[in-house]
Parts: structure tokens; sequence; C-alpha cells
């Protein structure tokens, strides 16, 4: 970390010497595909791009404290929440694009344009294949039943996707059903939250649960490894996505937004507009396994093989505004 600060500030003074056209970008995305992104927007338009990346807290944390003088022109990261963080920490401002307005569908975008959604990151029901069938699955509020008691592995409440989801059916049940929901979940928990999704995933294949809450791109990782035991871990697996009828499927975002006090505002707002491009969309979105946002592109046979999904069609804003609130909910169910 300390490395890639140090080689952006010598960058950062280079070119603020100089007349090049750059643009400054904090990420706290950490794919090599992101890289071809960038060099593709430099070759296409001529613009510079100084990196630094950090986990979301991090970056948004030293935007603040630069201040005035931040260098920061964009600032990416993954979730909803954390977009909507960094908008409570006033380190973004509206970028002011009809283009984007127009292309990225409404729920993908902040209600005032502080940021907007580049892909969906879908929040499926893993299931092992041998102990369950698509036909026992119903909606996220149905693992609250006692038909699943012992049966349901998910990772722990201070993951920032979970407590979207939970902010999410707040958004659509209201806080008391969905408390009502968490406990249930909680109950039928068949171990204490541990681990990231892929360990979700793990546990349904070795028997150790039912069913596990974790984001596809995960699974499609799983499916293209070049280790043996990852792909065995995928074949004892499915992914189930909830229907409109039983409520939709969580959609997540990765996404961007300018930041506060960009010195280069106009080549910040073009980058966003050229992230949100079939080119572009194609390695942002797709070469990281995630869904485009935008509508009617083709999708590669990775992506194919998890079929359609029904988004529940809550604006990603409430992931944000309701996360307070999904944080003390899952905190008095015992939620650990």
């Amino acid at each position: 970390m300390k490395l890639i600060i140090a080689l952006f500030s010598a960058l950062f003074l280079l070119t603020a010497c100089s007349n090049e056209e750059v643009v400054n970008i904090y990420s706290s995305r950490h794919y090599d595909t992101d890289i071809s992104l960038y060099d593709n927007f430099t070759e296409e338009t001529g613009i510079q791009i100084n990196l630094i990346e950090g986990s979301s807290d991090e970056l948004i944390e030293r935007i603040r404290n630069e201040g005035i003088n931040s260098p920061a022109d964009v600032i990416i990261t993954v979730d909803a929440g954390r977009l909507w963080r960094a908008k409570e920490a006033e380190v973004l401002q509206p970028h002011g694009s009809d283009y984007l307005e127009d292309v990225i569908p409404d729920q993908m975008q902040e209600i005032d344009n502080y940021w907007v959604g580049l892909s969906e990151r879908v929040r499926g029901i893993v299931y092992n294949t041998e102990n369950v069938s698509s036909d026992d699955l119903a909606g996220y509020l149905e693992l609250s039943n006692e038909e699943w008691e012992g049966r349901v592995c998910v990772r722990s409440s201070n993951n920032i996707y979970n407590q979207s989801l939970v902010a999410s059916l707040i958004e659509s049940y209201g806080e008391e059903a969905t408390e009502e929901w968490a406990t249930g979940l909680v109950q039928n928990f068949a171990r204490e939250p541990q681990g990231g999704d892929t360990d979700q995933i793990r546990a349904v294949a070795a028997g150790l649960c039912d069913v596990a809450i974790v984001n596809h791109y995960y699974l499609a990782r799983l499916m293209q490894s070049d280790t043996d035991e990852d792909i065995e871990v995928a074949s004892r697996v499915a992914m189930y996505f909830p229907s409109i009828e039983y409520g939709g499927t969580h959609v997540n975002i990765s996404g961007a937004g300018i930041a506060a006090n960009s010195p280069n505002r106009e080549n910040a707002v073009r980058f966003l507009e050229y992230l949100a491009t079939e080119d572009a969309q194609m390695l942002y979105a797709i070469g990281n396994n995630e869904f485009p946002v935008l509508d009617g592109m083709e999708l590669p046979e990775e992506l194919q093989q998890f079929g359609d999904y029904d988004s529940d069609a809550v604006n990603v804003t409430a992931y944000g505004t309701n996360n307070p609130i999904a944080i003390r909910l899952m905190d008095r169910v015992g939620w650990r």
C-alpha cells in the first residue's frame, strides 16, 4: 500500500507540473481486468490515469483528510452501502452527466446523482444439489422457516453485503417484519458466521449446511478455477435466484462517483461515461464475472449459466440510508 501511495504521489507531481491530461482514481477494486480498462481509456482519449488503491474506508478517510487539496478525481468502490458512506462523508459531488442518467437503470443510480452503479452483483442462494432441489427454495424470507433449522450458512453481520441485503429487506417489508425474519434466520444457522462468501460455498458443498446466501461471482470463480478442488466444490452446488413471486432477487453494485474537490472534473466525468459504454462494461463487469448495468449486452456462457434474475426493484440508495438501522437490527437478533 505504501509503495502504491508513493508511486501515485510521484506520478501526480510529475503530471501536475506538465500540461498532460490526467484523471486521478482512488479505487478499492483490485482486478487485473481493471488495469486493461484504464489502458484502453488512455489509448482512446489520451488522458493518463494515476491510480491509488486501498480499502473503501481507507480511501474515504484519506480523501477527507486531504480536504480541498485532495488530488482525487474519481472514487471507485464496491457495494452501494460504501458509496453511501462516501456521500455522507462529503467526499463526493453530483456527476451532472445526462448520458449516465440515460443509460444506467434508475434503480442503480443514487437519487441525487452523487454516484452510479457500474456492475451488478447478485446475492443469491447457493444450495447443495444432493440435499436440496430448486423446488424446495422460495425467497430470502422463507429461509427463516422451521424447515431450514440448522441448515443455513452465511458470513457475519460485519459484512457490508449482508448489511445491504438486510437494508433492502427493510425497504421492502419494514423494520419489524425484517427483524422477525432475521431472528428466525439466526435460529436456523448451521454454525456461527465465519469466513467469506467462498467459504460459505465450500461449507455447502461439504454438507456442513444445505444453503448459503452469497454473491454469484464467487461461485463463478470456483467454476472457472484451475484447481481440481475448486471444480469439485462447484460441481456439488447450484445457484438459485428468488423470483418476483417471492420478493425478487437482491442486486448490489460496484460503482463510482466524482470526488468533491476533483481538480480534473471534466476528465472525471468523461471517465465515468466511458465506464458506462459496452466496451468498458466487457472489462469492468463481465471481465470480473459481474453482470453489466447496460441493458441488452450479450453475456458470455459463464454468466448465461446462472440464468435470468428478477430484481427486487429496490433503489440501491436504500442500502445506505437503511444501513444504520440494519446494523442495529442484526445486533439485536444475535447475528454475529
